[in-house]
């Protein structure tokens, strides 16, 4: 049968892992933390084709060595096979080639698309944070527009770190003082918003923060901010000026108690393997 040009000469076959090589110097180094992560959500239908180059009979993996290692660590056995789609014909320098460029023209999906995709495939948490934001008469989209957040990777973040309540109170928070301007339904605003309920809980007084930061519009906070320090912390200290602004000594929140927060947080997360 003549060989069709749109179709690779390959074969596939089922190889143990212990058969595979894939210490090429032009591979990344393997990342314990990544392999562990994805270990914990497993899925067998996410598995693909690890691709091999067959040179004098030795399996060289030049893509999928970490598919490799995460089958590896959750069967327990190095013998466990994967599915392999082999060339017989490739050199040194076309598997490097190949590996340098393969993710060239991938498209990468964006946080909303795979946000979507989790509701399509009736997900908890992508469910809870949709119905969280339509009770504040508000939609998720892929674009800014008025009535619409569109930060979705940040309202996941937030709901995993913290918690259904505290994204509650942040949105609360955000378009009680704001009234849903779509300037306000940003990421920095919003995890600026989360430092300030995460440090100060109840300390922090929701109607005081309407009323004192709520007289400035986002993009006067994001100017502010942007003088302060980079990122949702310099919009957290933006907010915390003006909340402090005229406030008598007893309901003035204390600077270092922003700063102790983000070190217990930090000094909690997980260590490298």
């Amino acid at each position: 049968m003549e060989k069709n040009p749109y179709v690779p000469d390959v074969h596939f076959e089922q190889i143990p892992i212990r058969n595979l090589v894939s210490n090429q110097e032009y591979q990344r180094r393997l990342s314990r933390e990544h392999i562990r992560k994805a270990a914990e959500s497993f899925h067998l239908c996410q598995i693909n084709p690890v691709k091999v180059s067959r040179r004098q009979g030795i399996n060289y993996v030049f893509n999928g060595q970490h598919t490799i290692e995460i089958v590896a660590y959750v069967s327990g056995s190095r013998d466990t096979p994967v599915w392999c789609m082999v060339y017989d014909e490739l050199d040194y320098e076309q598997e490097a080639d190949i590996f340098a460029n393969q993710q060239k023209f991938v498209k990468k999906l964006l946080p909303y698309e795979i946000f979507v995709a989790n509701l399509e495939a009736g997900n908890d948490e992508q469910l809870i944070i949709r119905a969280l934001v339509e009770s504040f008469d508000l939609r998720i989209s892929g674009n800014s527009r008025p009535g619409c957040i569109c930060c979705v990777a940040t309202l996941e973040d937030l709901y995993r770190k913290y918690g259904y309540d505290i994204l509650q109170r942040c949105l609360r928070l955000c378009i009680a003082t704001w009234e849903g301007d779509a300037d306000s339904l940003t990421s920095n605003i919003l995890r600026g918003i989360a430092h300030l309920v995460v440090a100060y809980e109840n300390n922090l007084k929701d109607d005081m923060f309407v009323e004192k930061v709520g007289r400035f519009s986002p993009r006067e906070i994001g100017r502010t901010a942007k003088e302060r320090k980079a990122g949702s912390m310099g919009y957290a200290e933006a907010m915390l000026t003006l909340y402090n602004k005229k406030s008598s000594s007893k309901g003035t929140l204390k600077w270092a108690r922003l700063y102790e927060n983000r070190r217990e947080i930090c000094s909690q997360a997980p260590e490298n393997p």
